[in-house]
């Protein structure tokens, strides 16, 4: 069965590969069908409503979830073909929509959902714009055209929530809510996930929503306090450490994922000598206390590839995500 995912604009890399780790983290038999720009089609063994019904509770990248009916190329007639002879009959009312991902195609959507329309009320189904049984969406990336009707509906709305400045403790500089899920989704976690640089608990807060037992550890006091305040609103399973990264005091291979973002400025000079003493002595014991075939989500403001291959861990992914003017973030996902 095929899967179409309908993936947000907010970043060109991440969104794809938050899916693919959901899906290998809950054990989904499938493979990549076709992966347009902005859109995610996957081959699903398994096609229960269960995996979609995981999915939608665990994304964050990911605007909707539809049940692929056909694909086609991007000629209008070729389109209105595709859609008479799909053969899918819907249950009850529908509704229409069509969505041109990044402007790719000129196809006029108002014109071609007025179409599409027309042929399921000729076929003596009655459209219901308010409250309709079957959802179909019309998707036309830079080649092609996927028809299917939504499965799920991803909540968007309850990271807006949770962004920094409405939390009970903020600080300035931190991940989105959004980022911060996707991160933790892309770090496969399993039952303990630590960040040693936890801030004011953003990557906690959101690993700890989906039920994760989370450790944070951090050499500022008041952030800490900040990150007990902000987990105690969240209502997370956590334990906090006032400690330095580049010495944890957790078993070695004891947790079973990594997501941090250090801090860049002066900062994270408090313990360490330099910053590629703090990155490189950080990593070393992240790798100590992680589990072995597990991941590590690690941030940096710049290029750590050559840190990176003195402390064992192996470059799985890399993400760039610009901030501002002055700050990109290196996004690393590493595998033990």
């Amino acid at each position: 069965m095929l899967l179409a995912f309908e993936l947000s604009g907010e970043h060109r890399t991440l969104p794809e590969s938050e899916v693919i780790a959901c899906l290998e983290s809950v054990n989904a038999g499938f493979r990549v069908h076709i992966s347009p720009d902005g859109c995610l089609v996957i081959d699903l063994e398994d096609g229960s409503d269960r995996i979609v019904n995981i999915l939608t509770e665990k994304l964050s990248m990911t605007h909707n979830i539809m049940r692929v009916l056909e694909i086609g190329g991007q000629d209008e007639n070729e389109i209105l073909d595709m859609v008479e002879n799909c053969g899918f009959e819907p249950s009850g009312t529908y509704s229409i929509r069509v969505r041109r991902i990044k402007q790719y195609s000129t196809v006029s959507t108002e014109r071609m959902e007025q179409e599409i329309g027309r042929i399921y009320f000729r076929k003596g189904y009655r459209a219901d714009l308010k409250n309709p049984k079957t959802r179909f969406r019309l998707l036309l990336t830079e080649d092609k055209s996927i028809f299917g009707y939504i499965a799920a509906s991803i909540d968007r709305g309850a990271f807006d929530l949770r962004k920094p400045h409405y939390k009970p403790f903020f600080y300035p500089g931190v991940l989105m809510p959004r980022v911060a899920r996707a991160l933790v989704n892309i770090s496969k976690p399993g039952k303990y996930l630590l960040d040693p640089f936890c801030g004011t608990a953003g990557v906690l807060v959101e690993a700890g929503l989906m039920g994760i037992k989370v450790i944070g550890g951090d050499v500022q006091r008041k952030l800490l306090l900040g990150a007990r305040m902000n987990l105690e609103h969240y209502g997370t399973d956590y334990t906090l450490m006032y400690q330095d990264a580049c010495r944890l005091s957790l078993r070695d291979e004891s947790v079973d994922s990594v997501v941090t973002d250090p801090p860049y400025g002066r900062s994270a000079l408090i313990e360490a000598q330099s910053i590629e003493h703090l990155l490189e002595e950080s990593l070393k014991e992240i790798y100590r206390v992680l589990k072995k075939g597990r991941r590590t989500v690690f941030i940096s403001q710049r290029p750590i590839e050559a840190v990176i291959k003195l402390t064992g861990f192996r470059i799985s992914e890399m993400h760039l995500q610009r901030v501002h003017k002055s700050l990109t973030r290196h996004i690393y996902v590493l595998e033990k």
